[in-house]
């Protein structure tokens, strides 16, 4: 076979691909009801917020975010007739203000300035470069305070059958969750939550797909292997899906301004100040020590101190071992910052890290009694939304709860504390 012939064929591929996948309303699963929950997840936005939406393909997120989220959005993809379709349509809805196109590489991105974008969104596209690609090369475009928010196909069970492993060694290295968020927390992001998505994702993108290739002519060069491609992938996820999905990824880059790690012995003297000084009893520093003596509430790992540019620790999160009905929870208390460094970011700092550093270790739900204006930036809800109460009388809107993993049902009822907490 002649360069030119391999050349010829690889284009024919190509462009049978592009003409099997024309005119479909997504590129990958997805659905708008996901696009809205992983915006919930992203939190306050400016009021018109600048957004890079990478691998765009028709648009359909770009158009969300801009209708309902009053967004400026920049929609880049390599593939013009992508684009131009995405124009059409933003003109049709009345968006041509709101929505740019960029015709680039998404691994390429020179060309857009530093810190210009208060979100950066990737649904179903991160595949191109790679999860730890995308993190190390699109984070400089994060204004202060921006969130990134990709879609990523991943194992959801520790052993995938071999007929998926056998697919996804061809054509993509997937990870758990798990490993993909210890993967982001190593890159130095926070994982403000994750997001599985439902068997109905994956319909809204191969009902369709599926109905192309019944329609295609396969007499086309290139075309039958597309379409045999296509039915292939199909065939797999009813087969097999079990083994795979996909997991939207909402995550903020680390306030660099401080260290958060995990409390040493030599930090102990330091945290009992910290809680003294921040609370109007002395209380709260005895229930940590209380609490660091109690083998059935103390989580080794999850005891968290966040340094200021001088060393000193200026804030502190613990997170400790509770039930929901005799079934493990977590409690997060206390937390406590330094008077010196109140109101300069510190107390968040260390309790979104000690929170990835309870997601990293399996727990699934954490419960907090505080701040109900506080707490919620952190994903935080009432607790009795979840039909979870505690033994005692507060505000409902004192007592909130985060679902770490995002999926499944958890164990309603009536929360039980560590001796320590003396409720």
């Amino acid at each position: 076979m002649t360069a030119d012939t391999t050349t010829d064929t690889t284009n024919a591929l190509r462009d049978a691909f592009f003409a099997l996948h024309h005119g479909l309303p997504r590129q990958g699963p997805g659905s708008d009801a996901t696009t809205r929950r992983l915006l919930a997840l992203a939190g306050p936005l400016p009021e018109r917020p600048r957004v890079l939406d990478l691998g765009c393909g028709p648009g359909r997120s770009a158009l969300l975010l801009a209708a309902e989220a009053g967004a400026d959005v920049t929609a880049v993809d390599l593939h013009e007739p992508f684009l131009a379709g995405l124009r059409s349509s933003a003109a049709d809805r009345g968006l041509t203000d709101r929505v740019r196109t960029l015709r680039a590489d998404m691994g390429a991105l020179g060309e857009l300035p530093d810190a210009s974008f208060d979100l950066v969104w990737a649904e179903s596209s991160v595949f191109v470069l790679g999860f730890d690609r995308a993190l190390a090369e699109w984070r400089r475009l994060l204004a202060p305070g921006g969130t990134l928010v990709l879609t990523e196909c991943v194992w959801t069970t520790e052993e995938p059958g071999p007929e998926a492993r056998a697919f996804w060694a061809d054509a993509y290295p997937l990870r758990t969750v798990s490993d993909n968020a210890a993967a982001a927390v190593g890159a130095g992001d926070h994982v403000l939550g994750t997001v599985p998505q439902p068997e109905g994702d994956w319909d809204e993108y191969y009902g369709p797909l599926a109905r192309h290739a019944d329609a295609a002519d396969t007499t086309v060069p290139g075309m039958a292997e597309a379409v045999a491609a296509a039915r292939a992938e199909i065939a797999l996820r009813r087969e097999h899906g079990a083994d795979y999905g996909y997991t939207g990824f909402v995550l903020r880059p680390a306030d660099p301004r401080w260290t958060v790690r995990e409390e040493t012995a030599d930090d102990v003297p330091r945290v009992r100040e910290i809680n003294a000084a921040a609370f109007p009893t002395p209380g709260e520093s005895a229930l940590v020590d209380a609490l660091r003596a109690d083998p059935d509430a103390w989580l080794p790992g999850l005891s968290y101190v966040a340094e200021a540019p001088d060393g000193t620790v200026a804030a502190y999160a613990l997170i400790t071992r509770c039930h929901v009905d005799g079934a493990p929870a977590a409690a997060l208390a206390p937390v406590a910052v330094a008077p010196a460094y109140q109101r300069t970011g510190a107390g968040q700092a260390v309790v979104r890290a000690v929170l990835d550093a309870a997601r990293l270790r399996g727990e699934r739900l954490v419960l907090v009694l505080g701040h109900p204006e506080y707490y919620p930036r952190f994903g935080f809800v009432r607790a009795s939304a979840y039909g979870i109460k505690p033994a005692f009388e507060v505000p409902d809107d004192a007592m909130m709860a985060l679902l770490l993993d995002g999926s499944g049902p958890v164990t309603r009822g009536t929360i039980s504390y560590p001796a320590a907490f003396g409720v």
